[in-house]
C-alpha cells in the first residue's frame, strides 16, 4: 500500500487534526540529561515497513510535520516526529547545538526506539527539513546501521560557507527576526500575508514556534543565543563532503520558489553538483513551493516519502554498518 495520491493540502491537514488527539507526546531523556519531546503517532492497524522519523528545521517544531505524518500513517507507516533540543516542547540546554551533536541526539532516539519497539522501528527512514536535513545526513554518516534511508526536505545540502563570504555575513543575514514582545495577532497577520496559500493547519503549526505570554505578546520557543549556536554549527557543516561518504540511500525533496530567485538558483546548482558526484542520489523538485514545503504541500511530500520508503524497505545493514549503537539512556 502506498500513500494516497489524492490527498489535497487541506485534506491532509484535516486528517492531521482528526488524528492529533491520539498522538502521544512523550519525554525522552538523553545521556546528557536533556529531555526531548517525541510525538508518537498511533500505530496503524496493519503497519508496513519501514517506519519514518520526521525532523524539523531551525526555529521550527514537530507540528509542521503533522499533515505529512497523517498521510504516512494512513498508508500504514508508523511515525514518530521529534522536537530537537531547544525547540518545541523539548528542553533548551545551554550547549549541544552543533550539527554533529544534534545528530548524536537522534542516534540515541533511534537506538531507543529500536530497543523498545523493534516490531515498528527497525531502521526507519529518517527525513529532515532545512537544517534538519543536514542533521539527518550527518546522522546517516555517523550511524548508517540505525536507518534504511535518509531524506532532505529543502535541506541536507545547505552549505553556508559556499553561499556567504564569511561567518559574520552569514550570521548577520540569518539571525532570527526580533519577534519577542510583539503581539500575537500582529505576528499571525504577518504570517498569513507571507504564506497566503497555506492551509489553516500549517499556519497554526507555524505559530506553535512561539510561546504566547499572559499579556498577549509572544517570544520564540528557541532562544536567540541557541539559534545563533545552531547557525554556527551549520556554518561549520560541509554537507557535500559528508554525502561523499554516505552509505545509505538519499532522497532530496527540494523547493523552488518559481520566481527565478538567486536562492533557488543556488540550490539547483548545489543539487546538480551533488548528483554529478553521486548519481545514485534521488531528487524531486517542487515548484513553485515555499521552504516549508512539507507544511505547504503535505500530501505530495508524503507521497514522495512513501515511494522512497517502499524502495528502501528491504535495505539491511552491511557488515561494516553493524556497529554498536548508542546506549539507550531513557530515564
Amino acid at each position: 500500500m502506498g500513500v494516497d495520491a489524492g490527498w489535497t493540502d487541506e485534506g491532509a491537514w484535516a486528517e492531521a487534526s482528526r488524528l492529533r488527539p491520539a498522538v502521544l507526546v512523550e519525554p525522552y531523556r538523553l545521556t546528557d540529561g536533556t529531555q526531548l519531546a517525541l510525538h508518537r503517532w498511533p500505530v496503524p492497524a496493519t503497519p508496513v515497513e519501514p517506519s519514518v522519523l520526521l525532523v524539523h528545521g531551525l526555529a521550527s517544531n514537530a507540528r509542521l510535520w503533522d499533515a505529512v505524518a497523517a498521510c504516512l500513517v494512513a498508508a500504514g507507516h508508523p511515525v514518530v516526529a521529534v522536537d530537537l533540543r531547544g525547540h518545541g516542547r523539548s528542553a533548551k540546554p545551554a550547549t549541544g547545538y552543533g550539527t554533529d551533536q544534534v545528530a548524536g541526539d537522534l542516534a540515541e532516539v533511534l537506538a531507543s526506539l529500536a530497543r523498545t519497539d523493534p516490531d515498528h522501528f527497525d531502521r526507519p527512514v529518517v527525513a529532515g527539513q532545512s537544517w534538519g536535513g543536514n542533521v539527518v545526513v550527518e546522522l546517516a554518516v555517523q550511524h548508517p546501521e540505525l536507518l534504511r534511508g535518509v531524506v532532505g526536505v529543502d535541506g541536507g545540502v545547505i552549505d553556508l560557507q559556499a553561499r556567504f563570504p564569511d561567518a559574520d555575513a552569514c550570521f548577520a543575514a540569518l539571525a532570527p527576526p526580533p519577534l519577542a514582545g510583539r503581539r500575537l495577532e500582529e505576528v499571525e497577520a504577518a504570517l498569513r500575508r507571507f504564506h497566503p496559500g497555506w492551509p489553516e493547519g500549517a499556519l497554526q503549526a507555524a505559530l506553535d514556534n512561539l510561546e504566547v505570554r499572559d499579556d498577549g505578546t509572544v517570544a520564540p520557543r528557541l532562544p536567540r543565543d541557541r539559534h545563533m549556536a545552531i547557525l554556527a554549527g551549520l556554518w561549520a557543516h560541509r554537507p557535500l563532503e559528508r554525502i561523499r561518504v554516505l552509505t545509505v540511500p538519499l532522497l532530496l525533496l527540494m523547493a523552488d520558489d518559481g520566481q527565478g530567485s538567486a536562492w533557488s538558483a543556488d540550490k539547483r546548482a548545489t543539487v546538480a553538483q551533488v548528483v554529478a558526484a553521486h548519481p545514485g542520489v534521488l531528487v524531486r523538485w517542487f515548484e513553485p513551493a515555499d521552504h516549508d514545503v512539507h507544511a505547504q504541500h503535505p500530501g505530495a511530500v508524503a507521497g514522495a516519502l512513501g515511494d522512497f520508503a517502499r524502495q528502501v524497505a528491504d535495505q539491511r545493514p552491511t557488515a561494516e554498518e553493524r556497529v554498536e549503537a548508542p546506549e539507550d539512556a531513557r530515564r
